[in-house]
This record gives structure tokens, sequence and C-alpha cells, in this order.
């Protein structure tokens, strides 16, 4: 009963070699039966049937297919602001950030040590002016807010980012910097950023270097240093080419070479 059962749903030809039987519950059992279909290689038809309580007939419960020890799965389902990579959007591409995003805070939230000192830079554009906690928030709600943004970068967006460029291939740790003649820090292409941010970060202005228009520590360095000194005419002579084809080389002492030359002179002279 259990194999016509599956073979209403898979064919005759669909149902393979009966696997065992699992009792469920009293009066209930799973037969398993081997799946013949190429698309689903391992998996097994399971048909439960059960008898009720002192009735004589054996009824069909469910029929339907499961994996078995060595079916093939998809892998686990993973959702897609999982699977997302840093570069992975595209053109046309949307990708909204959470309202609960820890790297964002709401302008009208800068308050406190955290907020404010995301935007020192705001409040140190005033010349001379000592300006209060309180002082420096409204300022700084106000730049927000005239820049058209409900939110700016978080405390912990900037650690995030920092750690991030620092780590990257645009930080101190990477060949390229370590065979630079100089730092950025000490280069004239580099643009400085504003913020707690620009303390650490800053703009390779120069088209020639390979970090071009990127963020860069100012640790890091490349060949193309403004203050590197091209090597003048005549710096670096090349040794001398010795033709060794034309004749042997004999080593001879220096004072012996000398008396023999001396000694040809002589003969000459005489």
């Amino acid at each position: 009963m259990a194999r016509d059962a599956a073979g209403e749903l898979a064919g005759r030809d669909g149902v393979g070699q009966h696997r065992g039987v699992e009792a469920d519950d009293e009066r209930v059992a799973t037969h398993l039966f081997d799946c013949l279909d190429p698309a689903y290689a391992g998996w097994r038809w399971a048909v439960t049937v059960s008898r009720a309580s002192r009735a004589k007939n054996v009824t069909v419960s469910e029929a339907l297919l499961l994996p078995g020890p060595e079916a093939l799965l998809a892998p686990p389902w993973v959702p897609w602001s999982d699977r997302v990579r840093p570069g992975d959007l595209g053109v046309g591409d949307l990708m909204p950030a959470a309202a609960d995003d820890e790297r964002l805070t709401p302008v009208a939230a800068l308050a406190g040590d955290d907020g404010v000192l995301d935007w020192d830079d705001v409040a140190s554009s005033e010349e001379g002016s000592e300006l209060t906690d309180a002082g420096r928030t409204d300022l700084a709600v106000e730049a927000g807010e005239a820049a058209g943004r409900s939110r700016v970068l978080s405390a912990i967006g900037r650690d995030d980012t920092a750690i991030r460029w620092y780590s990257s291939e645009h930080g101190p740790g990477t060949p390229l910097a370590r065979a630079a003649p100089g730092p950025c820090l000490t280069c004239g292409f580099l643009v400085g950023l504003a913020g707690p941010l620009g303390q650490v970060f800053g703009v390779c202005a120069n088209e020639y270097a390979p970090d071009d228009g990127r963020v860069v520590s100012l640790d890091h360095g490349c060949g193309a240093h403004s203050e590197v000194v091209a090597a003048g005419p005549g710096q670096h002579t090349a040794p001398p080419v010795i033709d060794e084809i034309g004749y042997d080389l004999v080593d001879m002492p220096g004072v012996a070479l000398a008396d023999t030359v001396f000694e040809s002179l002589d003969h000459t002279e005489s």
C-alpha cells in the first residue's frame, strides 16, 4: 500500500528499493523508498500509514520526498543583507541603511561627547572662540541640518571606518608603503580630511600615484612622493666593461707591475 501511494506521485518507475520502516507513534509508521528521479539523488519517498484504534483497515496519511543521508541539498539560505559584500553594489542597485544602523546617528541626537567629537571640525571653525559642549552641539546640529542630512556618521561608524581604511591596501602595512621614500604626511600631494578622521587620513591628489583619489593613512607612502629628487647625470657611473674574450686576465701585485714598467723604461732610455 505504501509503495502504491508513492507510485501515484512519482510513477511506478520513480520508486526504488524499500529502505525500511520507522515507527512514528502507536499504530503509525513511515515506509521509506529510494527516489529514482535523477534530480533528487539520495532522496527518499516517505509514506506514512496508520490504523485507527480497533480498526482493521490501514490508511495512507501522507506521502512526500525527504532527503536521505547522502542527499544533495541546497546550501542554507542566507538573507541578502548578510550575503552582500563591499563592491557588490552596481548601477541601479539600492541598499538602504537600516533605521537602527549603528554607523549613523540622527542629527537631532548630536548630544554628548560622541556626537560632538564627530563634528569637531565644525566647532573649531570659529577661531578664537571658546564654545561649551552645548554650543558645539548646537553648531553641529545646525551644520548637519544645513547640509540636508538627517543622519551623520556616529562614533561607532567613524571607528569602524578608521580600522577598515588603516588595515587596507592604503595603510602603512603594504610593501608599497614600506619601500616608499617618505610618508604621505610629508607629501605635497596630500589633501587633508576634516574632523577626527583627518588626524589619521588624507586623500592622495597625485595623478601618477597608485592611490590617486583614494583615502590613505598619513603613514602610507609610495614612490611618487613630492620630495623625491631625481638622480642627476653622472651620479650613477656605470662600471667599466672589460673584454675578457680577447685576452686572459692574470692577477699581478701592483708593486711587481710597477717594477716591470720602470725596467722597461730604463732599457728604452739606455
